[in-house]
């Protein structure tokens, strides 16, 4: 089985980069967000992984936060939604060759953890994007979590919903991680299911509301892993 798996890793990883070609390829066919969705297609028909979706994604959503495992997550949530997403991420990823360039030519939006300039930056992007109807899509936990267990969620996420007032939809992904793991060179196609929690208004007035949605997303990660034990 682990050699099965580490095969499986190779051949998803090389089609993982091919789809990343693929997007900007296409993007100088087609508008976005249609480049980066085909290459995500791309990836989920030929990995043969599938998703089943609980709850109901909000029609005027504004941010989604999802709880990240797997390299497989933007993928997942490309093909789940027809939304034209703005994902954040750190400034360093937009400086890697070939992947930056996937990132810079749909303009995601980068941010440069504890510098101030950065963050009058973040905000004049957010508002960039969103005056394009895009939805700006974070991992709040700004990097992948190696267990079971959340990291805790940066504050950029709050910085940007509180200054816009923003309609926030909560997305836990359960089960990307053991389907795609790139530490351990594994892959095996899986259902991943994921789950749309109850949107809310950002409110600067609750200081705590990022804190209590990590708990919130967190115990729905426990209590689907309690009851479905082929997540685990």
């Amino acid at each position: 089985m682990k050699i099965l798996a580490r095969i499986n890793w190779v051949f998803a990883t090389i089609i993982i980069f091919t789809a990343l070609a693929l997007s900007i390829l296409l993007h100088f066919v087609l508008p976005r967000p249609y480049p980066r969705k085909l290459s995500s297609w791309f990836i989920r028909g030929t990995t043969f992984f599938t998703t089943t979706i609980e709850g109901k994604e909000a029609d005027d959503v504004q941010m989604f936060l999802i709880n990240h495992q797997s390299d497989l997550d933007i993928g997942v949530m490309e093909t789940t939604t027809k939304k034209d997403l703005a994902w954040v991420a750190k400034k360093a990823l937009f400086d890697v060759p070939f992947f930056g360039l996937a990132m810079k030519l749909p303009e995601d939006i980068e941010v440069e953890r504890e510098s101030k300039t950065s963050l009058v930056k973040l905000l004049k992007a957010a508002k960039d994007r969103l005056g394009k109807k895009r939805v700006i899509t974070m991992f709040p936990e700004g990097t992948r979590s190696r267990t079971k267990r959340m990291l805790p969620f940066k504050s950029g996420a709050k910085v940007i919903a509180d200054k816009y007032k923003l309609k926030v939809q909560p997305v836990v992904l359960i089960n990307t991680a053991g389907c795609y793991d790139v530490k351990t060179f594994y892959y095996m196609p899986k259902t991943i299911k994921v789950i749309y929690l109850e949107p809310f208004i950002a409110d600067k007035s609750d200081p705590d509301w990022l804190n209590n949605l990590h708990d919130t997303m967190q115990k729905v990660y426990d209590d689907e892993l309690a009851n479905n034990p082929s997540d685990r």
